[in-house]
């Protein structure tokens, strides 16, 4: 019996992975540890090249929301601890 891809009781796919599969190292493992390391910058400089990089004007808004958020924190957290001074002299004496 026999379809479109050959024959069911002997499939073609089977043999092709199984002759991949065998296969070890490749490009990358037949390199060196310097080869391997030029690899490795030639791949970070990819990705930075799609990294989308934020334009001076929005660099400019973020940097200003997270220096005015880190203020109001840190006079949040001072409050709590002056808060907290007092009510340790109040308990304590």
């Amino acid at each position: 019996m026999t379809d479109a891809l050959g024959s069911i009781d002997m499939p073609d796919a089977e043999d092709e992975t199984r002759e991949k599969k065998a296969r070890k190292g490749g490009k990358r493992g037949k390199k060196g540890p310097l080869g391997r390391l030029a690899l490795f910058y030639r791949q970070i400089v990819a990705e930075l090249r799609k990294v989308v990089w934020p334009t001076r004007n929005q660099l400019t808004t973020y940097t200003t929301v997270v220096i005015v958020f880190v203020i109001i924190m840190i006079g949040l957290v001072t409050v709590i601890d002056f808060g907290f001074e007092k009510a340790i002299k109040f308990v304590f004496g």
